[in-house]
């Protein structure tokens, strides 16, 4: 029973942390935005986050944050057997109906010329702007260095909770 009450007490917790972290826009809804922890005098860091669409297309033109002189939003592609980075000139494509995560190895925003290192427990403002849909400030949490996708882990049984 009282493995039972901790593992409810467990997944309640969770699943407050993790609506601590969503932010809605109209029909966008922006799910845990974070960023990996930095080494001391790395000049750059990645930010990361999903974003479900449940209505028209729509793209993510642009973000900024005061952690960086630069912010862009980034792909990461191969060409020949060389993973590449490049910057969206345009954005990033969000179509209606549909969720499009930016994550590790991916799609991502690119955090350059940092002013600090990101340290593990801290928060800092993004500033999202949005072709359609207009301008959203998110907080943006940083994770351990080399930390994976929350969504890897988290997303089984969060969706389960939803479905219920």
């Amino acid at each position: 029973m009282m493995t039972k009450m901790i593992a409810v007490a467990l997944l309640l917790a969770s699943s407050l942390y993790a609506q601590a972290h969503d932010y809605t826009l109209g029909s966008l809804k922006i799910n845990h935005p974070w960023a990996r922890a930095t080494a001391p005098g790395a000049a750059a860091g990645g930010g990361f986050l999903k974003i479900d669409n449940s209505g028209a297309a729509d793209r993510l033109v642009s973000a900024q944050a005061d952690v960086s002189s630069v912010v862009e939003l980034h792909t990461m592609m191969m060409e020949g057997n060389v993973m590449r980075m490049s910057k969206l000139e345009r954005g990033i494509d969000l179509p209606a109906g549909q969720s499009v995560a930016l994550q590790p190895g991916g799609l991502h925003i690119m955090f350059i010329d940092l002013k600090a290192p990101l340290k593990e427990g801290d928060k800092f403002p993004l500033k999202l702007k949005f072709e359609k849909a207009g301008e959203i400030t998110v907080d943006v949490h940083v994770a351990a260095l080399g930390a994976a996708a929350p969504a890897a882990n988290a997303e089984p049984a969060m969706s389960h909770m939803h479905q219920h």
